[in-house]
């Protein structure tokens, strides 16, 4: 009769504390943190992904596209990957004197809650560096961008013609005439 009162408070007791430590463990192994992930992969939207096609021999190609974050946090874009490069970098356009140079941005880029950052030529950009063979024309190009805390997000780059833009590109007119050269007749 002793063992059966035992056995129900014992059930109890160990129901009770699995309940109360289920969430804890979870928190301490990142459920937490794959929950929020996956409620902010949603959160980053793109908008206008596009690249310029290389001319054969060209080491390598930039990457352009317009992100939005709608999260009620920061986030930042840490890097990229594609299958066409071993690879992606993040580069910004800088003043060196009277020249204007592409220097990588190891970093990532910040994307603050509520705002869209624009990748595009003359300032932020995607490189796909070391190239096996030039971006054509009509092919896209996938990328995956890897975020802070958004889960990866895998995008094409919709390829138009050497030396074009989309039209309506969010860089038309974002900085003034003749502020710098790119290497580009036009942008």
């Amino acid at each position: 009769m002793f063992p059966q009162r035992i056995m129900p408070s014992k059930v109890v007791w160990l129901l009770t504390m699995l309940l109360i430590s289920a969430p804890l463990s979870a928190a301490h192994h990142g459920g937490a943190r794959q929950e929020g992930m996956a409620g902010q992969a949603s959160s980053i939207e793109v908008a206008h992904p596009w690249a310029r096609a290389t001319p054969p021999g060209a080491g390598a190609g930039g990457g352009f596209v317009t992100l939005t974050n709608h999260g009620g946090g920061d986030d930042m874009l840490l890097g990229a990957t594609s299958p066409i490069t071993e690879r992606v970098e993040i580069h910004i356009m800088e003043m060196d004197g009277d020249v204007m140079r592409m220097v990588p941005l190891p970093g990532g880029i910040e994307l603050p809650a509520g705002e869209s950052v624009t990748l595009a030529p003359g300032g932020l950009h995607l490189m796909l560096m070391e190239l096996g063979s030039p971006i054509v024309e009509g092919a896209p190009v996938p990328v995956t961008l890897e975020f802070q805390h958004a889960e990866p997000m895998e995008i094409e780059l919709q390829v138009l013609p050497v030396g074009a833009s989309p039209e309506g590109s969010h860089h038309e007119g974002s900085h003034p005439k003749g502020a710098h050269d790119h290497g580009h007749a036009t942008h």
